[in-house]
């Protein structure tokens, strides 16, 4: 929208046909997991930090929680490391796990934070090995140090939270003996969302969600329950690259986390079309058909 062609009295509208879903969720707890392309384009990421300033401008505890395989990647090419990827997942040895530590927990995490920052929003940077906020287990001798998450202690989360900053959280987890490991940023975003008890989680990817035809951009279910998504993975409607991103959404309405939506995060403002208006952009998913109906 051009807002050189919205008049005042337009614009007050749109604030007032939002005002429902910032009282629904002002002193709640969202978590948004961040990642693809939109982590990538700068215009995006400022669109996407924008939407988190704003929302935290409101009332809305906000917690983000990203992944970085691009930035891994690039760094692994420059230093002429293969990279190994089995079911979707990095193969990570020792070699791999100290660059994905510092371009995780380093790099990636610190200039999200800053970003934050410039936009107006006040944000702290953390790893899953801050006081041992996320616990895991090798997840397979094949994977190596990809880590399984057993685990998720929440109260550094919640005091950054109460003390009005953005947590920032980057994917890596420890093992009992300390070791540091990998963890897939959907798999992350789930538990820590579900450990939260949040309002809602948002997976910014870069498609529109679920279609009932894969052929076709104009079948976007826009609601599922846990029964619906199990029967369309049956039905192999949910298949090959969705099945994982559909898991970690139904494991996180399983865990607790009221509804759970996939949107297209190269969309602008993709989070506030779908948190602050009515019609949304995404699918979202909840644990029964009772959940479905009202304010989303």
């Amino acid at each position: 929208m051009n807002l050189a062609h919205v008049t005042n009295a337009q614009k007050a509208q749109i604030l007032v046909n939002a005002l429902p879903y910032i009282q629904k969720y002002n002193n709640k707890t969202i978590v948004v997991k961040y990642g693809g392309n939109a982590m990538t384009d700068e215009t995006l990421q400022e669109s996407v930090m924008g939407d988190l300033v704003l929302l935290r401008l409101i009332g809305v505890n906000v917690v983000l929680v990203h992944g970085g395989g691009p930035h891994i990647q690039e760094i692994l090419n420059k230093v002429g490391k293969e990279s190994k990827f089995l079911n979707g997942l990095r193969v990570t040895d020792e070699e791999t796990m100290k660059i994905v530590q510092m371009v995780l927990a380093g790099q990636v995490n610190k200039d999200l934070v800053n970003l934050i920052g410039m936009t107006g929003g006040k944000a702290v940077g953390l790893c899953g090995l801050d006081g041992q906020m996320i616990k895991v287990k090798k997840q397979s001798e094949e994977l190596g140090l990809v880590g399984e998450i057993v685990s998720v202690d929440v109260s550094l989360i919640r005091d950054n939270l109460e003390k009005g900053y953005i947590p920032v959280i980057s994917t890596i987890g420890t093992d009992t003996h300390g070791r540091a490991y990998n963890i897939n940023a959907d798999t992350a975003s789930a538990k820590i969302a579900g450990a939260l008890h949040a309002e809602c989680m948002l997976s910014l990817t870069n498609i529109d969600g679920v279609l009932a035809d894969a052929a076709d951009p104009g079948s976007l279910i826009k609601t599922l329950t846990l029964a619906e998504a199990a029967q369309l993975q049956a039905d192999g409607v949910i298949a090959g690259g969705m099945v994982p991103k559909v898991t970690c959404c139904t494991d996180a309405v399983a865990a607790g986390v009221k509804r759970v939506f996939i949107i297209n995060g190269t969309v602008p403002h993709a989070i506030l079309i779908e948190l602050l208006t009515e019609e949304g952009l995404g699918t979202m998913f909840v644990h029964n058909s009772e959940m479905i109906g009202g304010l989303v």
